[in-house]
């Protein structure tokens, strides 16, 4: 570790990960932008789904003043955030075989949504089956992952494989596998974690390609503006009347 102090270590860390996603993941944000853009447009429904810490993204995307309106959370029980006890129990969870298929089947998803699955490793049985099981229903997925960790760990899925191998499209995060940016000779695991400030930062990158996708082809993008906004209650629920049946998580 250098002399810099470790605050501005871990932020000169995290901005250099966002200008990479900047520069090497344009094309793939611009695609999954206008993938998005084309599944409201056509009609269809969003859904975002994350474990453990990877949903704190997911959940960033969902009734979110200034997001698009139609993205939903897919929620699996027990593995959605760090809120179950104990904790270990959703990373257990994650590498169960059959949990994902079952959450699906029993979900609104439907041929013709758009799903994003966001998982840093892409290594446990959940992201990996939820990502082909959507597809097999003929829904879009968007994998969202460290693409490091299919090189550097081993799938924990029975086909050997990783969510980035059976996705629509693939965004990168370029985080180093063990998501810890900092070291110090007296600290004896690295630390500092920078997984959801750039994996947060790409997805709303791909939330406003998508915006502005649909405006310039001529339809409003049904955003939500902030409640603590004047007129911003009234807003949202006009755009929540108009797409009732593509929101699912005010019911």
């Amino acid at each position: 570790m250098s002399d810099r102090a470790p605050a501005g270590q871990f932020l000169d860390a995290a901005i250099d990960l966002l200008r990479r996603v900047r520069d090497e993941e344009a094309d793939a944000i611009a695609a999954a932008g206008t993938l998005l853009a084309d599944t409201v447009e056509q009609g269809g429904r969003l859904f975002a789904f994350g474990a453990g810490h990877s949903s704190l993204a997911a959940q960033d995307l969902v009734y979110r003043a200034g997001g698009l309106a139609l993205m939903n959370l897919l929620a699996v029980p027990g593995v959605v955030g760090v809120d179950v006890m104990p904790a270990p129990l959703g990373s257990a969870l994650e590498r169960v075989d059959g949990l994902a298929a079952a959450v699906l089947d029993n979900s609104p998803l439907r041929a013709g949504d758009a799903l994003l699955i966001i998982s840093l490793s892409g290594r446990n049985a959940l992201p990996v089956e939820m990502a082909l099981h959507a597809r097999a229903l003929g829904v879009k997925v968007i994998g969202v992952t460290s693409v490091a960790y299919a090189s550097e760990t081993t799938s924990r899925h029975a086909s050997g494989t990783y969510l980035k191998d059976h996705c629509d499209l693939v965004l990168d995060s370029k985080i180093a596998v063990g998501d810890a940016e900092l070291t110090h000779d007296q600290v004896p695991a690295p630390f500092a974690p920078a997984s959801t400030v750039v994996t947060s930062a790409l997805l709303q990158a791909v939330m406003a390609t998508a915006a502005t996708t649909l405006a310039e082809r001529g339809v409003e993008p049904p955003l939500l503006r902030s409640g603590n906004v004047d007129g911003g209650h009234d807003w949202n629920a006009r755009v929540m009347e108009q797409y009732g049946d593509r929101i699912f998580y005010r019911h």
